[in-house]
């Protein structure tokens, strides 16, 4: 998620709730390229340290040595990315996807009635009836557009696990899924990569659709075999802990790109050294 004018970025909410339903998984983001297919392995591009950067704060730091660089969609300008091309990194955007923020340019576009309860601590963020897809294509499509007018490799999409969460609306295990899968066909048609984000209780399921995983903090809660099906395919795991000290879960396990970042997403990062595979 990206930071309203006047806040800092935030992070991680309803973890004792996910917790409680799915007990996996570890934060990961893929390199691989802007043309990636969700039935092969990632085919990573970036050069430099093979490992990752996810700042949705500030303006982003370029020289930050990290070969994919997950950056917010709306505040990272077109320049920013051309300038991580040429020095040969992948650049991913952030899209909330499954919940809307009031401070969005487009969050109009998102009816009233299709808004559920607020996330836990962050004001003015709420959850989006997922089973609307009449609705949230478009408005999802829009964001991808622009995804791809700025000239990013790929996606990663933000509070795709509300069935697990207290949204408001009656959400199932399906529902779900129909919007997960929507979601990586949009941004496949578009020619970018995506990313599945902490839905730990159906990476079994969309494994098949997902270019690479995004997860926060399994190692914390010893969920990170969860991505094993990913890993399986060649497909990145990009990591990030909060709270651990990076001696506690690195070296990172095979597939995996672990990182420590403040929860307020700076620019700041300490990686675990590459691991080959």
């Amino acid at each position: 998620m990206g930071c309203p004018p006047g806040t800092v970025a935030r992070r991680r909410r309803g973890r004792a709730v996910r917790r409680a339903a799915v007990a996996v998984m570890c934060l990961a983001l893929l390199a691989c390229s802007p043309a990636g297919s969700a039935d092969g392995e990632g085919a990573e591009v970036e050069t430099g340290n093979a490992t990752w950067q996810y700042q949705l704060q500030g303006r982003v730091d370029t020289a930050t040595d990290a070969g994919t660089f997950d950056v917010d969609l709306f505040d990272t300008p077109a320049s920013t990315v051309a300038e991580l091309h040429a020095a040969r990194r992948t650049v991913i955007c952030y899209v909330n996807a499954g919940a809307v923020e009031d401070w969005r340019p487009d969050a109009a576009a998102v009816p009233a009635e299709l808004r559920g309860r607020e996330l836990d601590d962050w004001r003015g963020e709420h959850w989006v009836d997922v089973r609307r897809l009449d609705v949230l294509e478009p408005f999802l499509a829009a964001r991808f557009d622009l995804c791809r007018e700025k000239g990013f490799d790929g996606v990663e999409a933000d509070n795709v696990d509300g069935y697990t969460q207290d949204t408001g609306f009656p959400l199932s295990a399906d529902d779900q899924l129909a919007f997960n899968r929507m979601v990586a066909r949009l941004a496949h048609e578009r020619d970018l990569t995506v990313g599945l984000k902490n839905d730990l209780g159906q990476v079994e399921d969309l494994v098949g659709d997902f270019d690479f995983a995004v997860n926060e903090q399994c190692a914390q809660y010893r969920e990170c075999d969860a991505l094993d099906p990913f890993v399986a395919r060649g497909k990145p795991v990009y990591h990030v802990e909060y709270e651990l000290p990076v001696a506690d879960f690195c070296p990172s396990p095979p597939g995996f790109r672990s990182i420590r970042k403040p929860i307020t997403l700076p620019a700041q990062v300490q990686a675990c050294p590459r691991r080959d595979t």
